[in-house]
């Protein structure tokens, strides 16, 4: 079975490249640049009807969320209208796809964790342009399905984790925001999950398309609680470790404001499957030691 993947480079494709050995029987290729460029219109559309997948995961986005607000239609061409003509090609050459959306999708209101029929409300444009791709996903393709998740981390790319650790080489004391809670994710966790949805779907199955779920890691935590945990387990091992000191959200200005509240409800997927992703904290923990090791 053939599984096409847009984007290479970020998270989630690094890691569904290196968690596809475990599966043997789909055959995992990249559509990406400078073949494959989503800034470009037609280009992943070309691409899918060229490589006539059996099924498309659209991994990459646009994921600059301060950089989005000085660059919306960027954002919006990438998230937005990218992933509509990546989802109808789909449909031309009879594929179901995977769409990958966010927690920005809301706007951090609630006090209670966020379910999949909640009102959509973003408050920054890289959220609105998430929003948007969900809508043309969902009109371009019946055989759809759309998994928000959330605060995603990895030993790949750019993401919080990382930054921590570089940040602890060189300073002392770090300060991280502590009034905004969410499920910090592994994209090796999210990439195990998602390839098995794929491995059901190669099979003959169609559970769980044409909806909508959340997946994201078990627990929860504010951006404050993460950073001490990576900073623990950098002790642990040796490695620089910073003290963290926590602040609101006021203390570190950003261009995009941020929700206070994504954490998502993940119950309709772990009832749909009985798929429940890791702790947050034993993924953090294992990603660290994997950044640590090859810091050596």
């Amino acid at each position: 079975m053939k599984v096409l993947i847009t984007g290479r480079e970020g998270q989630l494709a690094q890691s569904l490249n290196e968690r596809g050995n475990d599966h043997p029987q789909l055959e995992l290729v990249f559509a990406a640049r400078p073949d494959t460029d989503l800034s470009i219109r037609g280009s992943v559309a070309k691409a899918i009807k060229k490589a006539r997948p059996d099924v498309v995961i659209n991994a990459a986005a646009y994921t600059d969320v301060d950089r989005a607000e000085d660059q919306p239609e960027l954002a919006y061409r990438i998230n937005a209208l990218a992933a509509g003509e990546a989802a109808r090609a789909a449909a031309e050459i009879g594929a179901p796809i995977i769409q990958l959306s966010t927690d920005y999708v809301f706007s951090g209101g609630l006090k209670r964790p966020y379910r999949e029929d909640d009102l959509v409300s973003p408050i920054s444009f890289y959220g609105a342009s998430k929003a948007a791709g969900e809508e043309r996903v969902r009109s371009a393709n019946a055989r759809h399905l759309i998994l928000r998740t959330s605060w995603v981390v990895s030993p790949f790319g750019r993401n919080f984790v990382k930054t921590m650790i570089d940040a602890a080489r060189s300073r002392d004391v770090l300060t991280v925001v502590d009034d905004q809670r969410g499920r910090p994710t592994s994209a090796l966790d999210l990439a195990d999950a998602i390839l098995e949805i794929a491995e059901g779907w190669a099979g003959g199955g169609a559970q769980g398309q044409g909806q909508t779920f959340h997946l994201a890691a078990s627990g929860e935590t504010s951006w404050y609680g993460l950073a001490c945990a990576v900073m623990d387990e950098c002790a642990r091992l040796g490695a620089p470790a910073a003290k963290i000191e926590p602040i609101n959200s006021a203390q570190w200005p950003t261009r995009a404001v941020r929700p206070q509240n994504s954490v998502l409800d993940c119950s309709m997927v772990q009832s749909k499957w009985g798929m429940r992703l890791p702790d947050w904290r034993d993924s953090a923990r294992k990603i660290v030691q994997r950044l640590v090791a090859d810091h050596e």
